[in-house]
């Protein structure tokens, strides 16, 4: 069924597809088809960070960065969703086009740039949702914030979101903001981390919630860079990384017309880094920190393997697009 879905959809060009794939969920949702057209999803408990996962394999950010679509997403069986990035303010983006669908090699290439209508917005329509899965809410700073002062950014979202969320992701290795993946190394992670961390602390305080802190990291680092992260990481108390977001790099597998466009490649092509990154990095966090698995998942078994080289919880993006919600079936039979 979602084999005659996508030939349609990929018919247009990929951010049009984008919307119109989000639509259709968001009505086969509300007329509850999405059970009939794809199945159940079968019961896979999983607790980590202190939170009780209805399954391990979740939907990573990106698809939904404004929350507008909260209920079709978490009805397709994923055990949680992360919805944003999310600002401060609302900002449009890169100009487009900025999403590239590179079909032969099943990739995408996306230089979106934190598009999206603010932390305000996102807010309310978390306030109007009702999901049946974990929610988490991946954060970032605006592109007019200059580094020195992305803190005072990621504290603001923060704040707003921390009533709301499961956990928060810190995104500091999005490939499409310029500068950004600089606050994945030295005093500028440790302040960071230190900040959010204290405010952490207080709003569990004020609040009697204790909301989890993710950090999500690239896969363009080397043993040293991991190394020093996972240090980073133990000092700081952070309560779980994602690895890996989407690649700077440009195997020379690739085929696509479309290989050359700049932005974050994600997909088929990824998988191989992305378990390198993972594997290091579990090694080096020796259990003490969990991980959740992202980038080049296409299959139920890149989904076991993530689970097989350390990760707790394994998130799907470019999966999906390619072979839609029975990805997310398959990849949980696999793992019982």
């Amino acid at each position: 069924m979602y084999n005659v879905i996508r030939t349609i959809l990929f018919i247009f060009s990929p951010e049009r597809a984008h919307k119109l794939s989000l639509s259709a969920l968001q009505w086969m949702n509300r007329l509850n088809l999405l059970n009939l057209l794809f199945g159940r999803t079968q019961s896979l408990p999983t607790t980590v960070m202190g939170i009780t996962f209805p399954n391990p394999i979740g939907l990573a950010a990106g698809l939904d960065k404004n929350g507008d679509y909260i209920n079709a997403l978490s009805a397709c069986g994923f055990g949680f969703i992360e919805i944003g990035t999310i600002t401060p303010i609302a900002q449009p983006g890169n100009p487009k086009p900025r999403l590239f669908r590179l079909e032969s090699d099943a990739a995408i290439i996306n230089r979106m740039g934190f598009n999206n209508k603010g932390v305000e917005y996102l807010i309310e329509r978390i306030k109007n949702s009702n999901p049946k899965c974990i929610l988490g809410v991946n954060i970032g700073k605006n592109k007019i914030t200059k580094n020195e002062e992305a803190t005072s950014d990621y504290l603001k979202c923060f704040r707003k979101v921390y009533p709301y969320a499961d956990y928060i992701t810190i995104n500091i290795s999005s490939p499409n903001t310029p500068g950004l993946r600089d606050l994945q190394h030295g005093k500028a992670l440790d302040d960071l981390l230190f900040q959010l961390k204290q405010e952490q602390t207080e709003l569990n305080l004020t609040s009697g919630r204790y909301v989890p802190i993710v950090v999500k990291i690239a896969p363009d680092l080397n043993e040293e860079a991991i190394g020093s992260l996972a240090q980073t990481f133990i000092k700081s108390q952070v309560d779980g990384v994602i690895a890996t977001n989407t690649t700077n790099q440009r195997p020379e597998t690739l085929i696509s017309k479309e290989c050359k466009e700049l932005g974050g490649l994600s997909g088929a092509p990824l998988t191989d880094s992305s378990n390198d990154v993972l594997e290091l990095l579990c090694k080096k966090l020796q259990g003490q920190i969990p991980v959740i698995a992202s980038g080049g998942v296409m299959t139920a078994e890149d989904v076991k393997r993530k689970i097989e080289l350390g990760a707790s919880l394994v998130q799907l993006y470019t999966g999906f697009v390619y072979n839609g919600p029975r990805l997310v079936r398959t990849s949980i039979r696999a793992l019982l």
